[in-house]
């Protein structure tokens, strides 16, 4: 036992790991997974953009604006945010981790997730605590891991903060990638309640996930923790769709 981390790294150095994203070899030790040419890859989420969803807007806009999509709804959380754009790099390694099972990504994927809590917004919000997105049991029995609760736990370590696993997953969907925009909302609603036990009573809360495309299943997570009575829920996610 006292030996293997240092047989660890040997093996690393002789038998390289291949990078998550571009499958060229890398060394263990030296990439975590990931190569550094692939790390500066990563496109960061910048410029202008909705003020409710964070999608980008190439356009010369200044001041506060919602987009079409979020112009005409009731959302129940307050805004969503995150570092990186789901493009390239960061797309292939979220699906590295969600799809491929290759969990050592939660700690890069954990740290860009972490980035999101830099957002200006915050600054004037205390947060109580991070909740993943849960899976429906039947899922988590196929995958075997949540790849929200493993981000989630990893940023939370990251910014001192408690994880608070309070919502469960009740209603088991259809993949929402078949679905348009308005279908996914329908799909969802119902979908999330509370944890028996569990309180959010006048907190703040920072609701996690890998990707934000629509919006849809973090509204209706955020929908289950405002009817507890959560004062505020802001959306953070490793990357935007």
């Amino acid at each position: 036992m006292f030996f293997a981390p240092w047989l660890e790294t040997a093996a690393s150095l002789i038998y390289p790991q291949h990078c998550a994203a571009c499958q060229k070899p890398i060394h263990a030790a030296r990439g975590g997974g990931v190569c550094r040419s692939c790390l500066r890859q990563r496109i960061k989420l910048t410029g202008p953009r909705c003020a409710v969803c964070s999608q980008p807007y190439g356009g010369a806009i200044t001041g506060v604006f919602r987009c079409m999509n979020c112009g005409d709804c009731d959302l129940a959380f307050d805004f969503a945010t995150s570092a990186y754009r789901s493009r390239g790099v960061v797309r292939e390694l979220v699906h590295a981790l969600k799809y491929g099972r290759q969990l050592h990504l939660r700690h890069w994927l954990g740290r860009m997730l972490a980035e999101g809590f830099d957002d200006p917004r915050l600054e004037a919000m205390t947060i109580d605590g991070v909740v993943p997105v849960p899976l429906h049991p039947a899922k988590f029995r196929e995958r075997e891991f949540n790849q929200s609760a493993l981000l989630a736990h990893e940023a939370a370590r990251l910014r001192g903060l408690p994880v608070m696993d309070c919502l469960r997953r009740v209603r088991f969907t259809e993949t929402q990638t078949h679905f348009h925009r308005e279908e996914r909302f329908a799909n969802l609603i119902g979908a999330f309640e509370m944890r028996a036990g569990t309180e959010v009573r006048g907190q703040t809360l920072a609701l996690v996930d890998d990707v934000l495309t629509t919006g849809s299943t973090a509204d209706s997570c955020a929908r289950a923790l405002r009817e507890a009575g959560a004062v505020a829920v802001v959306v953070i996610t490793v990357a935007r769709g």
